[in-house]
Formats: C-alpha cells, sequence, structure tokens
C-alpha cells in the first residue's frame, strides 16, 4: 500500500468525517463537492470536528490544525481527483447520482486510483462497471463518529482484484481503524445487517403510533444497558439518510410501511429542517438532548 492523496467524494457528514480522520493519520486529503455551497457547509464541518478530537482523543491543537492543513476542497472533480491514489465516495444513497458520479469519475481519475464506495446500502457490483475499472473498485464503509468508533468494513465484490482489496485494509489500518474484511458481498455488510432492522423497527413502533420517541428509547437503554436508543442513533446517523434508505426499499419493494416510515420521516423532519444532530434538531433538540438528562431512564 502506498497511498499518500486520497480523494473524498461528498462532504457531508459522513464525507467530512473521512476527510478528516485520514488528514490527521498524515495524508493529504482532497474534498470534492457539487458546488461552493456545499464546500462551505464541508468547510463548516471539518471545523467543527477540531474541538472533538482534541476533546475526544486528546489530540493537540497542532495536530487538528496540521490535520485541517492537509486537507484542500473543490467543486471540480477533475482537479480534486488529479493525483488521488484512492477515491472514497461518500454522496446520497441514491442509486442514480452514485451511476452519475461514477461515470464522470472514470473519466476524471488517473489510471492508478482505486475507488471505494462508502455506501451503507448498496452493493458495489451495483456500480462496478459504471467506475470502468471495476477490478480497482470496492466497498470502505465506516460507522459515525469514526474517531471513536474506529470500524471499517472493507468488502469485495466478484470482480475485485485481491491485491486492491489488500491495499484497502492496509489503508484503513493505516488511518487509524479496526479493519473488518468483508469476502463476499452482503447488502448492509455486517454493521448495518445488524443496525438497520433494529432502528427501522424503532421508526414503525413510533409509525404505527405504539410509542413515542423517549419511551422506545428509553426501553432500549433501561433493558441492555445500552449508551442510545435508536432515536438517538439516527439522530447521528442523520434522518435523511434514514429517509433514502426507507425511500428506496419502499420504490424496490412496493411496500407501504416502507412508504409511510418515508413519508413521515419527510413531513415531519426533512421538511422542517429537523435533520439530526446536524442541524441541532431531529428526534431530539441538541446539545442537551433529553436522554442525557440525569431523570431520562427513570
Amino acid at each position: 500500500m502506498n497511498f499518500k492523496n486520497v480523494t473524498v467524494a461528498g462532504g457531508g457528514v459522513l464525507g467530512s468525517q473521512i476527510a478528516f480522520q485520514t488528514a490527521f493519520h498524515g495524508f493529504h486529503v482532497s474534498i470534492y463537492d457539487i458546488d461552493d455551497g456545499a464546500i462551505d457547509r464541508a468547510k463548516d464541518r471539518i471545523r467543527k470536528l477540531q474541538p472533538r478530537y482534541e476533546r475526544d482523543l486528546n489530540a493537540s491543537k497542532e495536530q487538528t490544525e496540521a490535520a485541517i492543513g492537509r486537507i484542500r476542497f473543490s467543486a471540480d472533480l477533475e482537479e480534486a481527483a488529479d493525483d488521488a491514489d484512492l477515491v472514497i465516495e461518500a454522496v446520497p444513497e441514491v442509486a442514480e447520482i452514485k451511476t452519475d458520479f461514477y461515470n464522470k469519475l472514470g473519466e476524471a481519475a488517473p489510471e492508478k486510483t482505486i475507488f471505494a464506495t462508502n455506501s451503507s446500502t448498496m452493493l458495489p457490483s451495483r456500480f462496478a462497471e459504471a467506475t470502468g475499472r471495476p477490478e480497482k473498485f470496492l466497498a470502505l464503509h465506516f460507522a459515525n463518529e469514526i474517531w471513536k468508533n474506529n470500524t471499517a468494513e472493507i468488502m469485495k465484490h466478484p470482480g475485485t482484484d485481491m491485491d486492491v482489496f489488500s491495499d484497502v485494509i492496509e489503508f484503513a489500518k493505516a488511518i487509524g481503524m479496526v479493519a473488518l474484511p468483508i469476502y463476499k458481498e452482503q447488502p448492509g455488510y455486517i454493521l448495518n445487517s445488524l443496525l438497520v432492522p433494529f432502528l427501522e423497527a424503532a421508526q414503525k413502533l413510533l409509525v404505527r403510533e405504539v410509542s413515542d420517541v423517549e419511551t422506545i428509547d428509553k426501553t432500549w437503554m433501561v433493558a441492555t444497558g445500552a449508551p442510545l436508543g435508536p432515536f438517538a442513533i439516527l439522530d447521528i446517523v442523520g434522518i435523511r439518510t434514514a429517509y433514502n434508505i426507507g425511500q428506496a426499499k419502499a420504490d424496490a419493494t412496493g411496500s407501504e410501511e416502507y412508504k409511510k416510515m418515508a413519508e413521515f420521516l419527510k413531513n415531519e423532519y426533512i421538511d422542517k429542517g429537523k435533520l439530526g444532530r446536524e442541524t441541532g434538531e431531529g428526534f431530539y433538540t441538541y446539545p442537551d438532548p433529553a436522554f442525557l438528562k440525569e431523570d431520562f431512564l427513570k
């Protein structure tokens, strides 16, 4: 593995975290996003990550400033990927957007560049041909708040070159991740094969009006000793991501229940600007959500 330059496509919640973590461990990073507005939001997210690293990892100001100094931003894909050894795609969980992106990236990136998708729900084989280099393409999936929840799931598709697979495993270790190789395509990898059904079960209880957000979270936290309930987790993941997953399943299966879940998230949260922790409000209000109050579990 001889990676030096890494491009992260998509400066959203997870894309910005991937970029910061990679730069923090000494790599040069380019963040690509679609326009100047998206770039400005990515810059803001990067700056907001700095105190989190200083608090949670005891990183020094010098270390975090050095990490930021290794990050550049661009709304020009060709410029962003001009010398990339690896491009990590973290664009929205919409198949058409990803396919269009890979068609453009295949033209813009040098021949040496390996492509990795951070998709939570879509298999790499779905986009392998669109990349124009299927043997240099695979999945590299991170959990949210990656500086603390430092898992990296590396999943090959049938056409991935094993040397590429090994190189990306080594890269994951180099940026402080616990590398989790997955040798066979599995929707949801390991983490989301466990997590998504859990989060969906909570959403179904809410949409069916079985119980309310706080009671559902309280039940899980008291009964299992977990530090967070499903809706607190959804606020971290981002409600737009949950909506995209639900809408994709509604479209694919025709399920009325998934359709209702997606509509509920859109109408009650997304349309009202309540996207989760990122916007200061989702199922809870931040920075002082109810689930952190001393009497929440009573």
